[in-house]
């Protein structure tokens, strides 16, 4: 129904920046929160940014001042800039939405997860 590509992680040096993107395609009606989780071996998924229609924004403590995250509601995409990025950064992001659909209902969508190395 609903398909989230992400774009634009890799490997980045400490104090390094990143921008990574995520569009959502398909079968969308709205989309009432994107956002950004994170999760290493061994860790619970985490969520690392989210902002909601009407520009509600929440971060984790440990990314705050360094990352920001931004939405083009038009063209349903989320952005995650990330500066300062630190070797506890480094992770699997996963891009997420929770979506109203056009045949109906609200449900909760991933994308394929974007590994994000930070070397020291």
């Amino acid at each position: 129904q609903v398909q989230l590509v992400e774009s634009g992680g890799g490997l980045v040096q400490a104090g390094g920046s990143l921008r990574p993107s995520c569009a959502a395609s398909g079968s969308i009606l709205n989309i009432n929160v994107m956002g950004w989780y994170r999760q290493v071996p061994g860790k619970q998924r985490e969520l690392v940014a989210t902002i909601r229609t009407g520009e509600s924004i929440n971060y984790v403590d440990s990314v705050k001042g360094r990352f920001t995250i931004s939405r083009d509601n038009a063209k349903n995409t989320v952005n995650l800039q990330r500066n300062s990025l630190k070797r506890e950064d480094t992770a699997v992001y996963y891009c997420y939405a929770e979506v109203r659909v056009i045949t109906g209902g609200t449900f909760r969508f991933w994308g394929q997860g974007t590994q994000v190395t930070v070397s020291s």
